[in-house]
């Protein structure tokens, strides 16, 4: 299928690995020039050089963090005008409700919610004027099934949803679309992070946590950054503009819901 995006000019967040990644190279296989972004420079560069010999589209690479107010003046300023934004930034780490206090919220809080706003209010004026424009968050399952060791991104990524549950019913009519994709565990550094937490725990070895995990899902498996990518893809496409304000489960099953 012909996503009609080519010559786009999307802007991917913490693409230089895992999800970001997934949908960054789908963006560029569909034709899109890319503004991409990380924190680590090296890493970066890596996969923006990848992308451009494997896809032949435009890439500028920002290294910078975007959950400081520094990093996204950075990255704004090199982005231009953007069509597409993808939100993306690495969860909290996991813990127990009397683990964490002011400090560690407002951290989350910056991270999984205030720098996608901020992302959102910044480039979504020029999108409503030119009449196009498409924003995907990729935040957790958990904003339908809370986890409970993961109460910080619990809180985060949900009161990023209830942004986005009314913002984008505003922009809408402008040609403007914002939904949200809700990932369940990926084979990523993520993954391979909550997972050693398993193998601490538990004493088992990475292998058995990892199947242990699987075994909860009705796929019985990890998806992949590539597939992830696929659906951020198609979010983005020219087809999906009636598609407003969702919450869209990439997670094998593993969310037992009838909506």
């Amino acid at each position: 299928m012909d996503l009609g995006i080519s010559g786009k000019r999307a802007l991917v967040c913490a693409s230089s690995k895992g999800l970001g990644r997934g949908c960054a190279e789908a963006l560029a296989a569909a034709g899109c020039d890319l503004v991409m972004n990380a924190r680590g420079a090296e890493a970066l560069e890596a996969t923006a050089e990848a992308i451009r010999a494997a896809h032949g589209v435009s890439v500028t690479t920002v290294a910078a963090d975007v959950t400081s107010e520094e990093g996204r003046a950075t990255l704004l300023e090199a982005a231009g005008e953007i069509d597409i934004l993808v939100t993306n930034a690495g969860g909290p780490p996991p813990g127990m409700w009397h683990d964490w206090g002011r400090d560690e919220f407002i951290a989350a809080l910056d991270a999984n919610m205030l720098a996608p706003i901020a992302l959102m209010t910044a480039l979504m004026p020029k999108m409503i004027d030119r009449g196009w424009g498409r924003v995907v968050n990729i935040t957790s399952q958990s904003v339908k099934a809370p986890i409970p060791q993961l109460g910080l991104s619990n809180a985060a990524r949900t009161g990023l949803t209830g942004y986005v549950a009314g913002t984008a019913r505003q922009v809408a009519q402008y040609g403007v679309t914002i939904n949200n994709l809700l990932p369940g565990i990926h084979a990523t550094d993520r993954a391979d992070a909550l997972d050693g937490g398993v193998v601490k725990a538990e004493g088992i070895t990475l292998e058995e946590a990892r199947a242990k995990r699987a075994a909860t899902i009705p796929a019985r498996r990890y998806g992949t950054a590539e597939e992830f990518g696929q659906m951020c893809a198609y979010l983005c496409s020219a087809q999906a503009g009636f598609i407003v304000g969702q919450n869209i489960l990439l997670d094998g099953g593993g969310t037992n819901f009838t909506i």
